[in-house]
């Protein structure tokens, strides 16, 4: 693990030393985010952050290419070079939309264009884990493939409203993954651990860490699509390699420590905040006659600012979310399940008091406030 721990810390560096000059460059080419109605935040930020974590993740593949203990990832350039090659699609994308605004229809070519890019390079959704089922054929693998990142992509787009919200989520999201990943290689063969999905996790991860401390709250810089894009298309990128990990584990199922669903559900758990908003705004925008990819002032991080969380409260607060499905979805690999279910159940408690918490507060006084106001009126009829 030490050499994937090693790649992550370069790009975390370079990711951390590269943000400064991005956001000169943007901010002179006037590469900002205007202040709208539907923004958190009330001072201009510059965009293209994005960039600074494409470098800091292309570092990180290039550094891993030349530690021998990786060369295992490297025998076969194909799937590197597709992912690549899909991450250059989404940063040509995503910084056009950012400087320009590009149409919507335009901005999900582009996307589907990047899945095509990882399909035409081997990346695909290959087996479903439950049952072991392979996923029809060339045909169908490539359709869902292509539905699979370009839900993965729009999803970590819609939840980028909040500084250092992206970033987090998908920080810790990818450790839950890098985790899953390392321990199911290493249930495959215990003498070689390399893998293109660990790796993939711990350039994203890296560049998470490089990037928030310019991003948190209040930050320096916006990631912009161009880098809320490229964590949705890194991540849907490994949930769709480790089905190929999965179709080798089918064949000799040694990893008898997790369950068979956990292919599945591991995925879903980490992105399962980005996805929930997701559904959520495109049935809010449906139901009034929008455009899904209108943008609008009702995500799940707007709700939590309104309703009487600080900036910081509301990421944190969705931070323990994230945490909370993603850690404990991997929990199962090596925790007696009914543990792991008595933890998610106490700890889901404490999230959704946290989560109603402004609510309920605000009902209490409603209801506190009306019943003295009934008891004044009793008190001057007598």
């Amino acid at each position: 693990m030490i050499y994937f721990l090693a790649v992550l810390v370069v790009s975390m560096v370079v990711t951390y030393a590269l943000t400064p000059a991005v956001r000169i460059v943007a901010l002179r080419l006037g590469i900002y985010t205007p202040i709208r109605d539907r923004d958190v935040h009330q001072a201009i930020k510059p965009r293209w952050g994005g960039v600074a974590m494409f470098l800091g993740m292309v570092v990180g593949l290039a550094a891993a290419s030349t530690i021998p203990y990786l060369g295992g990832i490297f025998a076969d350039l194909t799937p590197v070079r597709g992912v690549f090659a899909a991450m250059l699609v989404i940063l040509v994308v995503g910084m056009a939309d950012d400087a320009w605004d590009i149409p919507w229809m335009v901005k999900l070519g582009g996307q589907v264009f990047a899945a095509v890019t990882l399909v035409l390079h081997g990346i695909q959704l290959e087996v479903m884990p439950v049952g072991w089922l392979g996923v029809g054929g060339p045909l169908v693998q490539a359709m869902l493939t292509v539905f699979v990142v370009v839900l993965t992509i729009n999803a970590f787009n819609f939840i980028d409203g909040l500084d250092g919200l992206a970033a987090g989520v998908a920080a810790l999201g990818g450790a839950a993954f890098f985790i899953y990943s390392y321990l199911l290689t290493l249930s495959i063969n215990a003498f070689d651990a390399s893998n293109l999905v660990t790796l993939l996790m711990a350039v994203l991860v890296g560049s998470c860490l490089g990037f928030l401390p310019h991003n948190f709250y209040p930050s320096k810089i916006i990631m912009g699509d161009t880098g809320a894009m490229l964590l949705g298309l890194v991540m849907a990128a490994g949930a769709l390699a480790v089905t190929a990990d999965v179709g080798q584990l089918a064949e000799g199922f040694r990893f008898r420590n997790i369950p068979a669903y956990m292919p599945i559900l591991l995925p879903l758990a980490v992105t399962l905040l980005p996805l929930l908003d997701l559904a959520l705004a495109v049935a809010r925008r449906t139901a009034r006659g929008a455009s899904p990819f209108s943008p609008d002032r009702g995500h799940l991080h707007h709700k939590l600012v309104d309703g009487g969380y600080s900036h910081p409260q509301a990421v944190l607060l969705l931070y323990f979310w994230s945490a909370l499905f993603a850690f404990g979805a991997v929990s199962f690999n090596f925790v007696d399940w009914w543990l792991v279910a008595l933890g998610m159940v106490l700890s889901l408690g404490a999230a959704l008091v946290l989560t109603l918490g402004p609510w309920l507060r605000r009902r209490a006084l409603r209801v506190n406030r009306a019943a003295a106001s009934r008891a004044l009126r009793h008190r001057l009829k007598n």
